[in-house]
């Protein structure tokens, strides 16, 4: 990885209910802002989990892609964009980040078309308007985005975290990084890979080898490597001190491979 290029940092689940961890990522990226820009994107399940629970609903995947009815969707955009952003940006701000709080569709920097899955309110992602982000990044802000989108006529939809990582990456040409709970895509033997391309995917997938959530996180980063052509990097959120390697282009995670 190159640091002319800004940097997108994918971040979620078990890192969002550990402080010691999103201090420790925060750290390294305020290490690095020097040098390099970069926006945070994040999506949070796992509150929303716990949210949608208290209030009596119950959770539903297909895929490993969250089901979102229309009667969830205040409360997911609202857990999402409100409670876990604005816990993001406190974070930031207490250690001396200047971390700006938003969604795709603030500065029309996403557009959004309703998916076709079957899966709700949920929505597909587009690269639109890069304007926002490049004022910000320009400025010495870190942005910290949430997968919260709307649909042309207005309504609120969510949208995967790592498809909405991969539409911001594509929108400032940046690099990629999705932060995981493990270090990176094991293969059928159990261990990390250290390079993953589509056909060795689509063989694992097939297996039940890489299925859930990391299915979802493979296709993206797929999607990103080949609409980019280079590499994107899956790896482990319990070692931000790898990153610096990572913009020097030392190998860290799984690097997904386009084709």
């Amino acid at each position: 990885m190159s640091n002319s290029k800004p940097l997108v940092i994918k971040i979620g689940g078990a890192i969002l209910e550990k402080a010691d961890a999103l201090n420790a990522l925060l750290a390294v990226i305020n290490k690095l802002k020097a040098d390099a820009k970069v926006v945070l994107v994040h999506g949070g399940g796992c509150v929303v989990d716990e949210m949608l629970a208290q209030a009596g609903f119950v959770t539903e995947k297909k895929h490993g892609l969250r089901v979102t009815p229309k009667t969830q969707i205040g409360l997911i955009s609202g857990a999402l964009a409100g409670t876990v952003n604005k816990s993001i940006v406190a974070t930031a701000s207490s250690m001396n980040l200047a971390a700006v709080g938003l969604s795709l569709a603030d500065g029309d920097m996403i557009a959004c078309t309703k998916s076709e899955l079957d899966l709700g309110e949920v929505g597909v992602p587009k690269p639109k308007s890069n304007h926002l982000l490049e004022i910000l990044l320009s400025n010495h802000f870190l942005p910290v985005v949430s997968s919260i989108g709307t649909l042309p006529n207005g309504d609120l939809v969510n949208v995967n975290a790592d498809d909405a990582a991969v539409a911001i990456c594509q929108l400032l040409n940046a690099e990629l990084l999705l932060l995981t709970d493990v270090n990176g895509v094991k293969g059928a033997d159990g261990e990390y890979l250290s390079s993953l391309n589509s056909e060795e995917a689509n063989v694992l997938i097939k297996q039940g080898v890489i299925a859930g959530g990391m299915t979802a996180k493979v296709n993206a980063a797929l999607q990103a490597a080949n609409q980019l052509k280079r590499s994107i990097t899956v790896a482990s959120w319990q070692s931000p001190e790898q990153i610096p390697n990572l913009l020097r282009g030392n190998g860290v995670g799984t690097q997904i491979l386009p084709n």
